[in-house]
């Protein structure tokens, strides 16, 4: 995952404080269960992408002769790959 656990927890609080701040939250429990519950599903999400990176990693291997000899951008390719495996799984990244 490429973000710590640390800037989770802060983004976490953050969008609690924000949304609290702006009235579209009320915090009428505990707080703390919130933040933790937020907290996981960020980081599943995060999880869902880097096994998406991984994937299309391992799709560009048969391509990697001709990345190296400059026949093929790495980050088109890349991109152009998981733009298609995010529209054909419907995911939302």
């Amino acid at each position: 995952m490429r973000v710590a656990k640390e800037r989770i927890h802060h983004m976490a609080e953050s969008l609690i404080a924000r949304l609290h701040e702006l009235a579209f939250l009320e915090v009428t429990g505990d707080r703390k269960l919130l933040r933790e519950s937020l907290e996981q599903t960020m980081t599943e999400e995060l999880v869902i992408e880097d096994r998406l990176n991984a994937e299309v990693r391992r799709l560009m291997e048969p391509y990697e002769r001709q990345i190296q000899q400059g026949q093929v951008d790495y980050q088109k390719m890349f991109t152009m790959i998981k733009q298609k495996l995010v529209r054909d799984r419907g995911i939302i990244l």
